[in-house]
């Protein structure tokens, strides 16, 4: 049975931001009007030897005089280590790596006709950044240093230090930061390890004049994504200090490039979303929600403490296959650079290179749902040697069309009446889940077979008749529909067979015995 190629449908990520004051927290995602995941947010780290860039986007919501952002980090960010990056490639990014729909059409066995190929789609995301406090100068009684003070863009940045988080939230609070209590609890383990703190907020005399700071109908202000550089030995990502005034769990998408192979994450177990699996037809009209239920039971399942494997890919210039199927483009080699890939360099490696740029590339996307109980420490990530492709990919197959009345059409009918069933245990198996409107998904083409051939009872279709007896007239017994004698028969079952079969073996048996017995007399 031939198949065409795939049309693929895109998971979209669009991921706003409330007004909340702590990093990594307050988004959700959503596809078109429908809810996906609450509370998401979205990183891009790029990581090569010990050098680190982490980009950053968001769609705020609310007035940007109340945006500021704080992030701890392992060393002092000058402002040559930081940059405006696009909120594009966070689009680009999400379209890519998505968990997707790949749809196929089968053809009909009994009307062969040519392969075509269906366009493939994608659909457009947005991404999210956390939302802070801001601040203005530091005093000696606080025991906090400001260590640097410059502006970038629209932004105006701080690089602290402090000896002790009391002081530390006290300064962050007489400046107009919004901290919740008990955010130095948060605050201390970071002072203990001698971390800084990037705190930004917005320069509102800049922010009017730039052409992308505009708000949408909606209500969700354009800030533009930033992005910093640094080297230190730990691949990390901070992520308890947006869980101090946390309600319920935060969701984090992390895409992550190596000059190595697949990002895993190193103090919590990674583990691949469930993938591959054939879904009903109908699946196509609540894509989104099928997703969340099932990202919801896989995440239960492992316990609540996992990081999601959801897409990785060898996308180095020396690989031809970028991606397969291909929900968008493959990233080019301004777009890598754009996400702070800063080892590719221009170019390609001759006629048979799919890339425009060269060097080593593997991209990674991981789901993260994390709160303070299940995830008590920062996120620590290693760069593995595994360069295996993998990607949150769900079929679904669209029933051939025309007549199938042919001898391979039927017994294609029966495969489809099957696979349909399984298709619809597939689908509450990783969902738990069964969307109504659909009673009739595998009984309209059940009704397409002959009577005989239907459901024998037990859930799955008999074996298919014999091609060339298929003219020849059953054998019939009275009664056998379960009527008394003498009314019309119905065709023996393979146990009546049996019975008469053992009952002329054992009639020539005593015939054989008595003529033995009249031998010997």
């Amino acid at each position: 049975m031939r198949f065409s190629l795939p049309k693929i449908i895109l998971l979209p990520l669009l991921l706003v931001l409330y007004v909340v004051h702590a990093s990594f927290c307050g988004f959700y995602v959503a596809k078109a009007d429908a809810a996906i995941f609450n509370k998401s947010s979205q990183v891009i780290i790029a990581r090569s030897g010990e050098q680190t860039a982490i980009t950053m986007g968001s769609d705020f919501r609310g007035d940007v005089k109340d945006f500021a952002m704080i992030v701890p980090v392992p060393t002092v960010i000058k402002k040559d280590q930081i940059r405006i990056a696009k909120q594009e490639i966070f689009d680009k990014l999400d379209a890519y790596t998505g968990p997707r729909l790949v749809e196929y059409q089968d053809e009909n066995p009994c009307a062969p006709r040519m392969i075509e190929v269906t366009a493939m789609s994608s659909a457009p995301a947005r991404g999210g950044r956390p939302s802070m406090a801001r601040a203005e100068s530091a005093r000696d009684d606080y025991h906090v240093t400001i260590l640097e003070s410059y502006s970038v863009g629209e932004y105006d940045i701080l690089v602290l230090s402090a000896e002790e988080s009391g002081g530390l939230q006290r300064w962050l609070t007489d400046n107009g930061y919004k901290i919740p209590e008990g955010a130095a609890d948060v605050l201390e383990p970071y002072i203990k390890t001698n971390m800084k703190f990037f705190v930004v907020k917005v320069n509102l005399e800049e922010y009017k004049k730039q052409q992308s700071g505009a708000t949408s109908a909606d209500g969700f202000v354009k800030l533009r994504p930033i992005q910093m550089t640094f080297k230190s030995p730990k691949f990390m990502l901070p992520i308890r200090l947006g869980m101090a005034n946390a309600n319920g769990d935060q969701d984090l998408i992390v895409y992550s490039f190596t000059d190595d192979g697949r990002t895993e994450c190193a103090n919590y177990r990674t583990v691949n979303i469930p993938t591959d699996r054939e879904i009903p037809e109908y699946t196509k009209d609540v894509f989104g929600e099928f997703y969340k239920r099932l990202f919801d039971k896989a995440w239960a399942r492992e316990n609540k403490n996992v990081v999601m494997l959801e897409y990785g890919w060898d996308i180095s210039s020396s690989n031809y296959s970028h991606c397969d199927p291909c929900t968008t483009t493959p990233p080019t080699y301004v777009e890598l650079r754009e996400a702070g890939v800063f080892w590719a360099t221009n170019g390609n490696n001759g006629s048979y290179s799919t890339s425009d740029y060269q060097g080593n590339v593997y991209v990674t996307r991981l789901h993260v749902r994390y709160n303070r109980k299940t995830f008590p420490q920062d996120l620590l990530f290693q760069a593995t040697p595994n360069k295996a492709t993998f990607q949150g990919r769900y079929v679904m197959r669209h029933p051939a069309q025309g007549d199938l009345t042919c001898g391979e059409g039927k017994k294609y009918l029966r495969t489809l009446v099957n696979r349909r069933k399984k298709e619809v245990e597939e689908f509450y198996a990783l969902t738990d889940w069964t969307p109504g409107g659909n009673t009739d998904y595998i009984s309209r083409f059940e009704k397409m077979l002959p009577a005989n051939e239907r459901n024998n009872g037990d859930g799955f279709l008999g074996p298919l008749d014999g091609g060339n007896d298929k003219d020849a007239a059953p054998l019939l017994i009275p009664g056998n529909d379960g009527t008394h004698g003498g009314e019309q028969g119905q065709p023996l079952s393979w146990g009546w067979y049996m019975l008469l079969a053992m009952s002329l073996l054992g009639a020539m048996l005593l015939m054989a015995l008595r003529a033995w017995r009249l031998r010997v007399q």
